[in-house]
């Protein structure tokens, strides 16, 4: 069992060179690096804005007692805040948009087209510290960037549903969805870990053109024998689903975030 902190990893990372990197310094988002709304393009840049601070503590996505859902037109009562690498849009009507099919959505605010970051494999990593709260869910995640519907697949690098997190041990999934993606299949695990993912966690993936690697604090974890084979952009949030509790003393429900980094090999990645 562990209730400590897991230590940052140094910057440089033998065999891979940084090519993205934010520590969350503020006193603001980096829209250099992020895109500060969650799937506007479904909702509107004012109604996905994401809830968060700076401060001592470092960098939180919040889930405040007043926020609404980010979409209910489409995803009902869920409440999220988040930032993401990358968004496009087709015009008001049209069903053209990252994890829109998944959402049976249709373009309510047309969005400009931002790639800030959408590679196509590398080793990725987030330190954080997850909500422990029923209904509440942290999580990194990548999807395609989608401007073809086809390459729609998701590779999950953690996520954490609040009541499964506990001082003695904290259940963290991940893995890969494929939505429109023939060519992958759903291969997801979820695995009890005697760690508090209240505290500060290291949770990585490296993608490469045959297979993914998952790794929790260094350790790899699991190695899934597939892998999109497209660009990708990352999602990184909180969600708040129906049911959650709503006792006002719990908020804000603040996930914390460290940093996030993004790595690619330098030898390359070579097709299977």
């Amino acid at each position: 069992m562990s209730t400590a902190d897991f230590p940052a990893n140094p910057l440089h990372k033998p065999g891979y060179v940084l090519e993205f990197n934010d520590a969350f310094e503020g006193p603001a988002i980096d829209t250099a690096k992020w895109v500060p709304y969650y799937l506007p393009q479904w909702s509107s840049r004012a109604q996905t804005a994401p809830r968060h601070s700076f401060g001592p503590g470092g960098f939180a996505l919040h889930i405040d007692v007043d926020q609404p859902p980010w979409c209910p037109e489409f995803d009902g009562q869920v409440k999220c805040s988040s930032i993401q690498t990358g968004v496009y849009s087709g015009p008001v009507g049209s069903t053209a948009g990252q994890h829109g099919l998944r959402l049976n959505a249709i373009v309510r605010e047309a969005q400009p087209t931002i790639r800030t970051y959408t590679p196509q494999y590398g080793y990725f990593e987030v330190r954080c510290r997850a909500v422990a709260a029923q209904g509440n869910v942290s999580a990194l995640w990548m999807i395609g960037f989608e401007e073809n519907p086809v390459e729609s697949g998701e590779i999950a690098i953690f996520e954490v549903f609040g009541e499964h997190a506990t001082p003695t041990q904290s259940e963290v999934r991940y893995g890969v969805h494929p939505w429109q993606d023939d060519a992958l299949k759903d291969e997801f695990y979820r695995e009890v870990l005697s760690f508090d993912a209240t505290a500060f966690h290291i949770y990585a993936a490296e993608w490469t053109p045959t297979h993914i690697d998952f790794y929790i604090d260094n350790v790899k974890r699991q190695t899934i024998r597939q892998s999109p084979a497209y660009p990708m952009q990352f999602m990184l949030g909180l969600y708040e689903l129906p049911g959650a509790a709503h006792d006002s003393a719990a908020y804000p429900k603040r996930f914390v975030v460290d940093y996030f980094r993004g790595y690619q090999s330098v030898g390359g990645y070579q097709q299977g």
